[in-house]
């Protein structure tokens, strides 16, 4: 009989695996755990209700849509209740880089380069689409997909070194990788990160 053997997590991983565990918590523990902004005590802290799946019907022939923005325009296309369920995503996809700007205060005051923090954000930032697109269907995580695909040649987003050509600095970096698409989070009326 063979013992068994408990398998190893490559290192690597294990940032990924510790956000998908903990999703969950911090989505309940939200109003406590969860800080708005740059996580001032005067600012209150949003709230996100839970995932739900998302769809996109096909467009309407008669309304082509006129943003330059893909997203836009899938949720241009969906039903009431559609873009609600893609508020309550984009909301969750904001308490997460929420977290990410605790992180990059954390690693700050731990004297961290700018460079190995802003990898660990753009990293961060990558893993928190992967998780609030969980919550969508197959088609909106196509569609979105095929966007990043087309603008950067990675499904999630872009790399830190590709953000890095893009902004000229580490710094310039980590400020990007907590903003949002404004013309999304407008759409989906959810105030813009600056």
């Amino acid at each position: 009989m063979r013992a068994h053997r408990t398998p190893r997590i490559p290192p690597r991983l294990l940032p990924r695996l510790v956000v998908l565990f903990l999703l969950p918590l911090l989505t309940t523990l939200s109003g406590t755990l969860i800080a708005p902004g740059h996580a001032h005590a005067d600012v209150p802290a949003r709230h996100a209700p839970a995932v739900t799946s998302l769809h996109a019907p096909p467009p309407a022939p008669e309304e082509p849509c006129t943003s330059k923005d893909a997203a836009v325009c899938l949720i241009r296309q969906m039903t009431p209740e559609e873009r609600e369920q893609a508020r309550e995503v984009r909301l969750r996809y904001h308490q997460l880089l929420d977290t990410m700007e605790r992180v990059a205060d954390r690693m700050h005051e731990e004297g961290r380069s700018d460079e190995e923090i802003a990898r660990v954000l753009v990293d961060m930032r990558n893993e928190a689409k992967d998780i609030t697109r969980a919550g969508m269907t197959p088609e909106a995580v196509q569609a979105l997909e095929e966007r990043n695909m087309k603008k950067y040649g990675n499904p999630l987003g872009p790399t830190a070194d590709q953000q890095f050509a893009k902004y000229g600095s580490w710094a310039k970096v980590i400020e990007a990788s907590t903003r949002t698409s404004a013309a999304v989070d407008q759409e989906l009326g959810i105030p813009p990160r600056a």
